[in-house]
């Protein structure tokens, strides 16, 4: 049984069949994640389920409902469906793939199950009856919230995906990382209730972009100014005036969230309110933000197989910044100025029109194919750096291939 079941609408410009949509899912979505998140091979492993369309034809559009049966945990489902709404054409004509609902299915057979217990219990005799309390408990011990894990050396409570995520939420307790979990916050991290900032928080605001999410009180202003002293902090969030985020509800945190402000936005905000330490907090979160650019700012030399020097500018290393998330390609001539912008799906069809020496090196949203290598060894591109590296059968030597992380 699936976990979840995918409900999504889709709107066509044109007349299509089914076959023709889940061709151009299939089609779209093909290596933007790696061979191991490809739609098929998910469904070779039963980990999504057969895709059903149903359609109509009017006014001369296609609209119809997909139905997708998902295995895969929250997170991989969200991401399921945000890249099957990234379809944007079937066949020839322009496409929408929007997201209806996402039906639990566990929690619907739970609610058949406690329904049909309670007509059971109706029928049976006053004697035989069981205490609907226990059964109440044991079903919620069913669906329990995940535990936080212990992250560092400080055993700090956190969610599993905080090594994953570029994005970590710091909030102040164990209550409040388990209040996040209950709605699918798995990037989150406690200070754990020490007074000083602990290693393993200094460590990650190094490598990670940190959004501080804070309790609405006189407490919440203390703790921000111990962190503002002693990490760099990206984002600033807080609940509610005399709200605890452990308290707060998935609407509630959402819009919280929401209203996150950058670091700066929101000392200069103090600043102007003429609150004492601003300005100081400012001058150290300037100051721990510059020292982090200079970390990652550094060109790259590379050698290799044909004993050629590559030096990456500055430029180009803000461009691989900028493309995150945007699935794209950046495609440069030797002096390294930009040609062309495109999407990444397009790269390999694009490279076919052009001609051998012209293009010199490609930076792209997403993974790196032996099919992308083939074609850019054909073009004699020299250079291709990714988010990915797929699974190469061949590496010529007569092409640079690097990750982000090889940069940076």
């Amino acid at each position: 049984m699936a976990k979840y079941l995918v409900k999504a609408k889709i709107e066509v410009n044109g007349i299509v069949e089914k076959h023709d949509i889940i061709g151009a899912i299939f089609g779209q979505t093909e290596g933007l994640f790696g061979e191991q998140f490809d739609l098929r091979t998910l469904q070779d492993k039963g980990r999504v389920g057969r895709i059903i369309v149903n359609t109509k034809v009017q006014g001369g559009k296609t609209i119809g409902e997909i139905l997708i049966p998902s295995n895969l945990d929250r997170v991989e489902t969200a991401l399921m469906i945000a890249m099957i709404e990234n379809v944007e054409k079937v066949g020839p004509y322009d496409a929408k793939i929007t997201l209806v609902d996402i039906i639990d299915v566990r929690l619907e057979k739970i609610k058949r199950i406690v329904e049909r217990a309670s007509e059971i219990l109706q029928k049976w005799s006053r004697e035989k009856v069981p205490d609907i309390k226990e059964i109440l408990k044991t079903l919620q011990e069913k669906v329990k919230i995940p535990e936080p894990i212990s992250y560092g050396p400080e055993n700090l409570p956190a969610g599993p995906g905080i090594d994953k995520s570029k994005k970590i939420i710091l909030v102040e307790g164990r209550a409040d990382v388990i209040n996040m979990l209950r709605y699918g916050y798995d990037n989150v991290v406690a200070l754990g209730g020490a007074r000083k900032v602990p290693e393993t928080i200094k460590e990650l605001s190094k490598k990670k972009e940190i959004l501080v999410l804070l309790d609405g009180d006189h407490a919440g202003d203390l703790i921000l100014k111990e962190v503002l002293r002693n990490i760099k902090v990206d984002y600033i969030a807080r609940a509610p005036p005399g709200k605890e985020v452990e308290e707060l509800t998935h609407k509630e945190l959402e819009e919280v969230l929401k209203k996150a402000v950058p670091t700066k936005e929101y000392l200069e905000n103090l600043i102007k309110q003429g609150v004492k330490e601003a300005q100081i907090l400012l001058q150290i979160q300037e100051k721990l933000h510059r020292e982090t650019r200079e970390r990652i700012e550094k060109p790259l030399v590379e050698k290799y197989e044909i004993e050629e020097t590559i030096m990456i500018p500055k430029k180009i290393i803000e461009d691989i910044k900028s493309l995150y998330g945007t699935l794209e390609a950046h495609i440069y001539d030797n002096e390294w100025k930009t040609l062309k912008r495109i999407p990444v799906r397009d790269l390999v069809t694009f490279l076919d029109t052009v001609e051998p020496g012209k293009v010199y090196a490609i930076i792209l949203d997403g993974i790196i194919t032996q099919r992308l290598v083939d074609k850019a060894t054909d073009k004699k591109i020299k250079m291709l750096i990714g988010a990915k590296i797929g699974k190469l059968i061949y590496k010529p030597p007569d092409i640079l291939i690097l990750t982000y992380n090889d940069v940076f």
